[in-house]
């Protein structure tokens, strides 16, 4: 069995965050392009995966018959939402640049829209709560991952000594922060909704072995796209392990090793995310980010009204 949620409970919400990207370079950590570039995958993934997990969880919600799962399920949703909104303003900003990412976006868009419908792809005879599961087992997967680079973003001290852009390192780290911050709600509402066991188990363990090598492509493809297309380059670039794990050396990336453990940690009977990542670090950067602290002023100032 699962290890039971903790006892200690925070409530989430989303914040109304904003950023302005009217300064934020396209190379936005200097001279770094290939890091620059890897990172900036997140922008091309998140618009549509996150809507997704919204739509997923919405079809879920009726499902749900513990009320404070339902109030976190709520509190990820709102932040999710946020997410996939301020990710989808970085797009427009690179387009703002020259760097067009519609040609890769609209394949994760097929993706999320059609590959993971509603329905099974191509008429697959699953049955309709069994395909709801796989959904919501898939989620929890991803969800595993952005923790651990929820994590990592805010550790990552070699990340500020490059000096990157103030406004993208603060859109990162809050992000990484809420990712941080909830990264137990998904795991639970499979849990919560997954069935019996052994089955929920199985699921669980073929949805990470299904996710991991998918974010592996998606990630080196669009890196690949990214530096191809990027129009302040001199020559068109290629994406390379060589630069990449350079950039891992610098302390610019993960490691290999950080995203590799997570799966094995993951497929554990006995693990929850619960000891993922540091909730106090993720709660202080929230409590000092630039974009969070005007959210919440911005929201004490109309309560006030």
């Amino acid at each position: 069995m699962s290890a039971p949620r903790p006892q200690e409970h925070r409530p989430i919400a989303p914040r109304r965050v904003a950023f302005d990207w009217r300064g934020t370079p396209l190379h936005w950590i200097p001279d770094e392009p290939t890091a620059t570039h890897v990172i900036n995958v997140l922008h091309l993934l998140l618009p549509a995966g996150e809507r997704w997990f919204v739509k997923v969880f919405k079809e879920a919600l009726p499902l749900v018959r513990d009320e404070q799962l339902l109030k976190d399920v709520k509190g990820f949703m709102g932040q999710e939402a946020t997410h996939s909104v301020q990710h989808s303003y970085v797009l427009d900003h690179l387009a703002h640049q020259g760097l067009d990412t519609g040609p890769y976006t609209r394949h994760v868009d097929f993706l999320f829209e059609y590959l993971l419908g509603d329905r099974p792809p191509f008429s697959v005879p699953i049955p309709e709560r069994e395909w709801l599961r796989f959904r919501l087992a898939l989620i929890a997967a991803i969800e595993q991952f952005t923790a651990v680079l929820g994590n990592w973003v805010l550790a990552a001290d070699d990340l500020d000594r490059a000096g990157p852009d103030p406004v993208m390192l603060d859109l990162l780290r809050w992000h990484g922060a809420e990712e941080v911050e909830h990264r137990a709600v998904a795991f639970d509402m499979y849990q919560h909704t997954g069935g019996e066991e052994p089955a929920r188990y199985a699921r669980r363990v073929l949805a990470m072995g299904v996710t991991a090598p998918v974010l592996l492509y998606l990630w080196s493809w669009g890196a690949a796209y990214l530096l191809r297309h990027d129009p302040q380059l001199t020559a068109p670039a290629r994406y390379s392990l060589r630069e990449h794990n350079r950039a891992v050396r610098k302390g610019l990336l993960p490691t290999w090793r950080e995203l590799g453990t997570a799966i094995p940690r993951y497929v554990r009977r006995s693990y929850h995310p619960s000891q993922e990542g540091s909730l106090r670090a993720a709660l202080a950067y929230l409590a000092a980010s630039p974009a969070a602290r005007a959210a919440a002023g911005a929201l004490g100032r109309a309560a006030l009204q």
